[in-house]
C-alpha cells in the first residue's frame, strides 16, 4: 500500500485517468498568451524552468517556459484588494506535455479562490511531493491537502519530468508576487 491508503496498481490507474482527463479538458485554460519561446532567457542546460521575457506580460501574469522539453505556460493571476488577499481569477495558457498541461489544471483547481498564503503553502506541499522521488509525502495530512495533484507522486521518480509538473506552480509563485507588488 501507498502512503495514502492505494496500492501501486491503484495509484497508477488513478495518475492515468487524472493525467489524461485533465490534459484533455484542462481547466482555467484561456487563449491570451502569445508564443514565448523564442523570447525565454535563462537556463537553457535544462536544469531549471526559466522565466520567458515578453512585451505583453501585465501585473500578476508571468511566462515560463522549460527549454529541456519546449513547455510552455503563461499564468495569469488576479488578487483581491483586501486583506488576506484571495486568488479572485487564475487563468493559463500554453502548450506542453500532457504531464505540464495536466498540472497546470490540476492546480487552478486547488488554488483558485484560496486565500495566498493558502496558495504558497500548497505551492510548497508540491513542490515536497515533487522533491519525494517517488516516495510520497510522510504527513498524511499534506497528502490529503493535494487532492488529486497527489497523483504527480508517480512523475516525481523521473527527474526530467518534475520540470513539465512544476512548470506552472513556479508561474503561479512568480504571477502571484506581481500582482502583490503592482498593488503596492
Amino acid at each position: 500500500m501507498s502512503d495514502f491508503g492505494m496500492t501501486g496498481d491503484e495509484l497508477e490507474q488513478m495518475y492515468q485517468e487524472v493525467i489524461l482527463e485533465a490534459s484533455k479538458h484542462p481547466h482555467g485554460k484561456e487563449s491570451f498568451a502569445p508564443d514565448m519561446a523564442s523570447e525565454a532567457s535563462g537556463d537553457t542546460a535544462g536544469n531549471t524552468t526559466v522565466q520567458a521575457t515578453h512585451e505583453y506580460c501585465t501585473p500578476g501574469e508571468s511566462h515560463q517556459f522549460n527549454p529541456t522539453c519546449g513547455d510552455e505556460a503563461t499564468v495569469h493571476v488576479e488578487v483581491s484588494d483586501e486583506e488576506p488577499h484571495t486568488i479572485k481569477r487564475l487563468v493559463w495558457d500554453g502548450h506542453g506535455c500532457s504531464i505540464s498541461q495536466a498540472s497546470l489544471s490540476v492546480m487552478v483547481d486547488l488554488v483558485d479562490g484560496k486565500t495566498v498564503d493558502e496558495a504558497m503553502q500548497l505551492e510548497q506541499v508540491f513542490h515536497k511531493l515533487m522533491e519525494s522521488r517517488g516516495a510520497g509525502l510522510s504527513d498524511e495530512a499534506l497528502e490529503d491537502e493535494l487532492g488529486d495533484a497527489v497523483v504527480f507522486q508517480g512523475v516525481s521518480k523521473y527527474p526530467m519530468r518534475i520540470k513539465c509538473a512544476l512548470l506552472g506552480w513556479e508561474g503561479l509563485k512568480d504571477s502571484i508576487a506581481k500582482a502583490l507588488a503592482a498593488k503596492n
